[in-house]
C-alpha cells in the first residue's frame, strides 16, 4: 500500500505536533461522543491516516523510530482531549512492544512492516487474569475457545494480541492474530461510566484457529529480563493517560472559569479569578500536576535507557525502572483524581452544566485508575525502600 500524501507529510513532522492537531479534532466532539459511547470509528481512522500508529516502529522498518519518551508524550497529548482514544492509542504501542518482547525478531519485523504498510490498529484480548480461554493443539494448528473480558480496542482492530491457557500444560500462551479470524467476535458490551469509547468489552473465541507462526513463544510471556519490560510499558502508558486527562480537565475548567463574572459575595473581591480560595485550590492542582509531570517524564527516561539495553538488561536495571514507574503511577493516580474532583470547587456550580462535560474527566480517571490497585505499587515502593527488594515481575509490575 502506498501512503497518502497526508501520511507522508505526517511522517516528516514532529509527532507531538501531529498529536496536538489530532487532539484538537477529538476535542471538538469529545463531549458528545462520551454521551454516545460505542466505537469512535472516525477518530480511529484519523489515527490510521496519521503516522502516529507507528511511533515505536524503527525507521529501518518504515516507522518513526521514536523514543518511549516521545511516544508516551503523544499519548498524554491526546488524553488531554479524549481519555478513551488515548487509552487505545497507548495500547497500540504496548501491543507492538509485546510482539517485540515476547516473540522473535523475525516476527516483529514482519508485523511491524505490515503495520506501517497497511496502517493497522492493534487491539487487546490478552487479559491474563481472565482464565476462561483455552488453547489446544489439533492436527494442523491450535484452537482457541472461550471468552476474554476487558479487551480494550478490540472492536475496529486490524490485529489482536490474545492469550489463552494451554489445556495440557496450564501455561499462558500469547499470540498475534488478525482481528477478522473466523470464530472471533468482539462484543459491543462495554457499558461503564467512564472510558466509554475504549470498546473494553469482551471477545468470544469459538474454535478460533491459531497457527504456530503466530505464537509469541520465543522468549514468550515474561520469558527474559528484557521481556519483563512489557508490564512496565503498560503501567507508564496508563500514567500518561491519567496525567493527560487531568491536564485536559484543568484546561477545560479554566475556560469555564474565564466566563464567570462576579466572585462569591463573601470573598471581598469583585472577580471570580481573584477569589483567594479559588486561587489556593487552583494552586494545589497546579502543584500536583507539576509533580506528576516530573516523575512521569523521569520514568520515561529510565524506560528508554532500559529499552536500549535490550537483551543485556540486568535485573537491577529492570528493577530501578520498575520503581521509577511505580512512583509515577501512584502520583499520577492521586493527582489525576484530585484535579478532576476539585476543579468543581474552583469553577463553581455552573461548571456542572452538562454542556461543559467536565464530569467526563473524573469518570474517565476513576474508571481507568481501577485497572489495577495502586496500593500494590505503594507496597512495592515501601518494600524496596525498607529491604532493597525489587518488584517481582508480573503482568502488572
Amino acid at each position: 500500500m502506498v501512503a497518502s500524501p497526508a501520511v507522508i507529510s505526517d511522517a516528516q513532522t514532529d509527532p507531538l505536533i501531529v498529536a496536538e492537531r489530532i487532539g484538537r479534532e477529538f476535542a471538538a466532539t469529545a463531549v458528545l461522543r462520551d454521551r454516545l459511547g460505542g466505537t469512535p470509528k472516525r477518530e480511529r481512522d484519523l489515527l490510521r491516516e496519521s503516522s502516529l500508529l507507528t511511533l515505536i516502529v524503527p525507521k529501518g522498518l518504515g516507522g518513526h523510530g521514536a523514543s518511549w519518551t516521545t511516544t508516551l508524550q503523544a499519548v498524554r497529548t491526546i488524553a488531554r482531549s479524549d481519555g478513551s482514544l488515548a487509552h487505545v492509542f497507548g495500547f497500540q504501542h504496548l501491543l507492538l512492544a509485546t510482539v517485540r518482547l515476547f516473540g522473535t525478531a523475525v516476527q516483529f519485523e514482519a508485523l511491524a512492516r505490515a503495520t506501517v504498510e497497511s496502517r493497522w490498529f492493534w487491539g487487546n484480548a490478552l487479559n491474563p487474569l481472565d482464565p476462561r480461554t483455552t488453547i489446544a493443539k489439533d492436527e494442523s494448528a491450535f484452537v482457541v475457545r472461550g471468552e476474554k473480558s476487558f479487551c480494550s480496542g478490540a472492536r475496529d482492530a486490524d490485529m489482536l494480541v490474545i492469550s489463552a491457557t494451554d489445556a495440557t500444560t496450564g501455561k499462558l500462551v500469547v499470540a498475534a492474530i488478525p482481528a477478522d479470524r473466523p470464530g472471533l467476535t468482539a462484543r459491543g458490551d462495554w457499558d461503564n461510566m467512564g472510558q466509554r469509547q475504549t470498546d473494553s468489552g469482551s471477545v468470544v473465541f469459538e474454535d478460533v484457529r491459531v497457527f504456530e507462526s503466530e505464537l509469541l513463544a520465543d522468549p514468550g510471556p515474561l520469558g527474559s529480563t528484557f521481556a519483563t519490560l512489557r508490564p512496565l510499558i503498560a503501567q507508564l502508558s496508563l500514567c500518561n493517560v491519567y496525567l493527560g486527562i487531568a491536564e485536559g480537565a484543568l484546561q477545560a475548567a479554566r475556560t469555564v472559569m474565564a466566563g464567570r463574572g462576579r466572585a462569591w459575595f463573601a470573598s471581598g473581591v469583585d472577580r471570580h479569578q481573584d477569589d483567594p480560595y479559588v486561587l489556593l485550590t487552583v494552586g494545589d492542582m497546579v502543584v500536583a500536576l507539576e509533580a506528576a509531570r516530573q516523575l512521569t517524564d523521569s520514568a520515561a527516561a529510565t524506560l528508554d535507557e532500559a529499552w536500549g539495553r535490550q537483551d543485556a538488561l540486568t535485573v537491577d536495571e529492570r528493577g530501578a525502572c520498575a520503581i521509577s514507574i511505580a512512583a509515577a503511577k501512584v502520583v499520577t493516580t492521586r493527582a489525576g483524581l484530585e484535579v478532576t474532583n476539585r476543579l468543581f470547587e474552583a469553577a463553581g456550580a455552573r461548571a456542572t452544566a452538562a454542556k461543559h462535560g467536565l464530569d467526563r474527566f473524573w469518570r474517565d480517571l476513576r474508571t481507568h485508575t481501577l485497572h489495577d490497585p495502586v496500593d500494590y505499587k505503594r507496597r512495592d515502593l515501601g518494600r524496596h525502600w525498607l529491604t532493597g527488594e525489587w518488584p517481582k515481575p508480573s503482568f502488572y509490575s
